[in-house]
């Protein structure tokens, strides 16, 4: 079975590109078969740190956005889509005018909408208006990010959290990785594997030490929703 993976939360800088990039690391490392798409095509972290996997589109051209859903048809695999901040509105237009929810039900194809979100107030009220717009139509993972904040106690006691559970909303934490480590992976233009395992890198032994720390950490949180959502044979 196919899926279509939004990557996003509307918000900047709340990790999202960071978890696009983790996903996709994911795929490759877990022989899962997938496409990726970059909707920043000046600044895409997909383009950039997994050119040979991704593909740019316009959320603003149809004919463009249309190809998320061709490629989940083409064969079984896991479509990525990293959302670009501020690209909310071209999305629920393309969604809305091609009536997508009911067109991925008749084709079996569900559509999965990652939530990151930072301490702040923004990716709460921003969640529940995701949840006011597709409701049960829709698979939600929360990303509660802690490379992007430490206190999660506003969401967790919050009226959009009560609303998750009661659809079922999958929640995952990814951990933090040191700030430093992770600009030299930035600065480096390095995939996350090479930045775990390659001294070309340029991150030197205990820089790739704790991005590995990182990577398993993460790939457990992952693991978790495994067999209930990354599984692309799952129902």
């Amino acid at each position: 079975m196919s899926r279509i993976h939004f990557i996003g939360g509307e918000k900047g800088g709340v990790g999202k590109s960071v978890l696009a990039r983790l996903l996709a690391q994911y795929h490759i490392d877990q022989d899962l078969p997938f496409a990726a798409f970059d909707t920043d095509r000046s600044h895409g972290a997909l383009l950039r740190f997994y050119a040979d996997y991704s593909t740019p589109i316009t959320l603003e051209e149809v004919e463009s956005t249309d190809h998320l859903m061709e490629s989940a048809l083409e064969t079984e695999r896991n479509v990525l889509v990293d959302l670009a901040a501020q690209t909310s509105a071209p999305l629920h237009r393309w969604i809305d005018q091609a009536d997508l929810m009911a067109l991925a039900s008749e084709e079996g194809v569900p559509v999965v909408f990652w939530h990151v979100i930072d301490d702040g107030a923004d990716g709460i009220a921003l969640l529940d208006g995701l949840l006011d717009r597709y409701g049960d139509t829709a698979t939600y993972v929360v990303v509660r990010n802690y490379g992007r904040g430490r206190d999660f106690s506003a969401y967790d006691t919050s009226e959009a959290r009560a609303r998750a559970a009661e659809l079922g909303v999958h929640q995952i934490d990814l951990p933090e990785l040191n700030a430093s480590s992770m600009r030299k992976i930035d600065h480096g233009s390095a995939s996350l594997w090479a930045a775990a395992y390659s001294r070309e890198s340029g991150l030197g032994l205990m820089d790739r030490q704790r991005v590995r720390v990182w990577i398993k950490r993460a790939y457990q949180q992952l693991d978790r929703l495994y067999d209930q959502l990354l599984a692309p044979t799952n129902v």
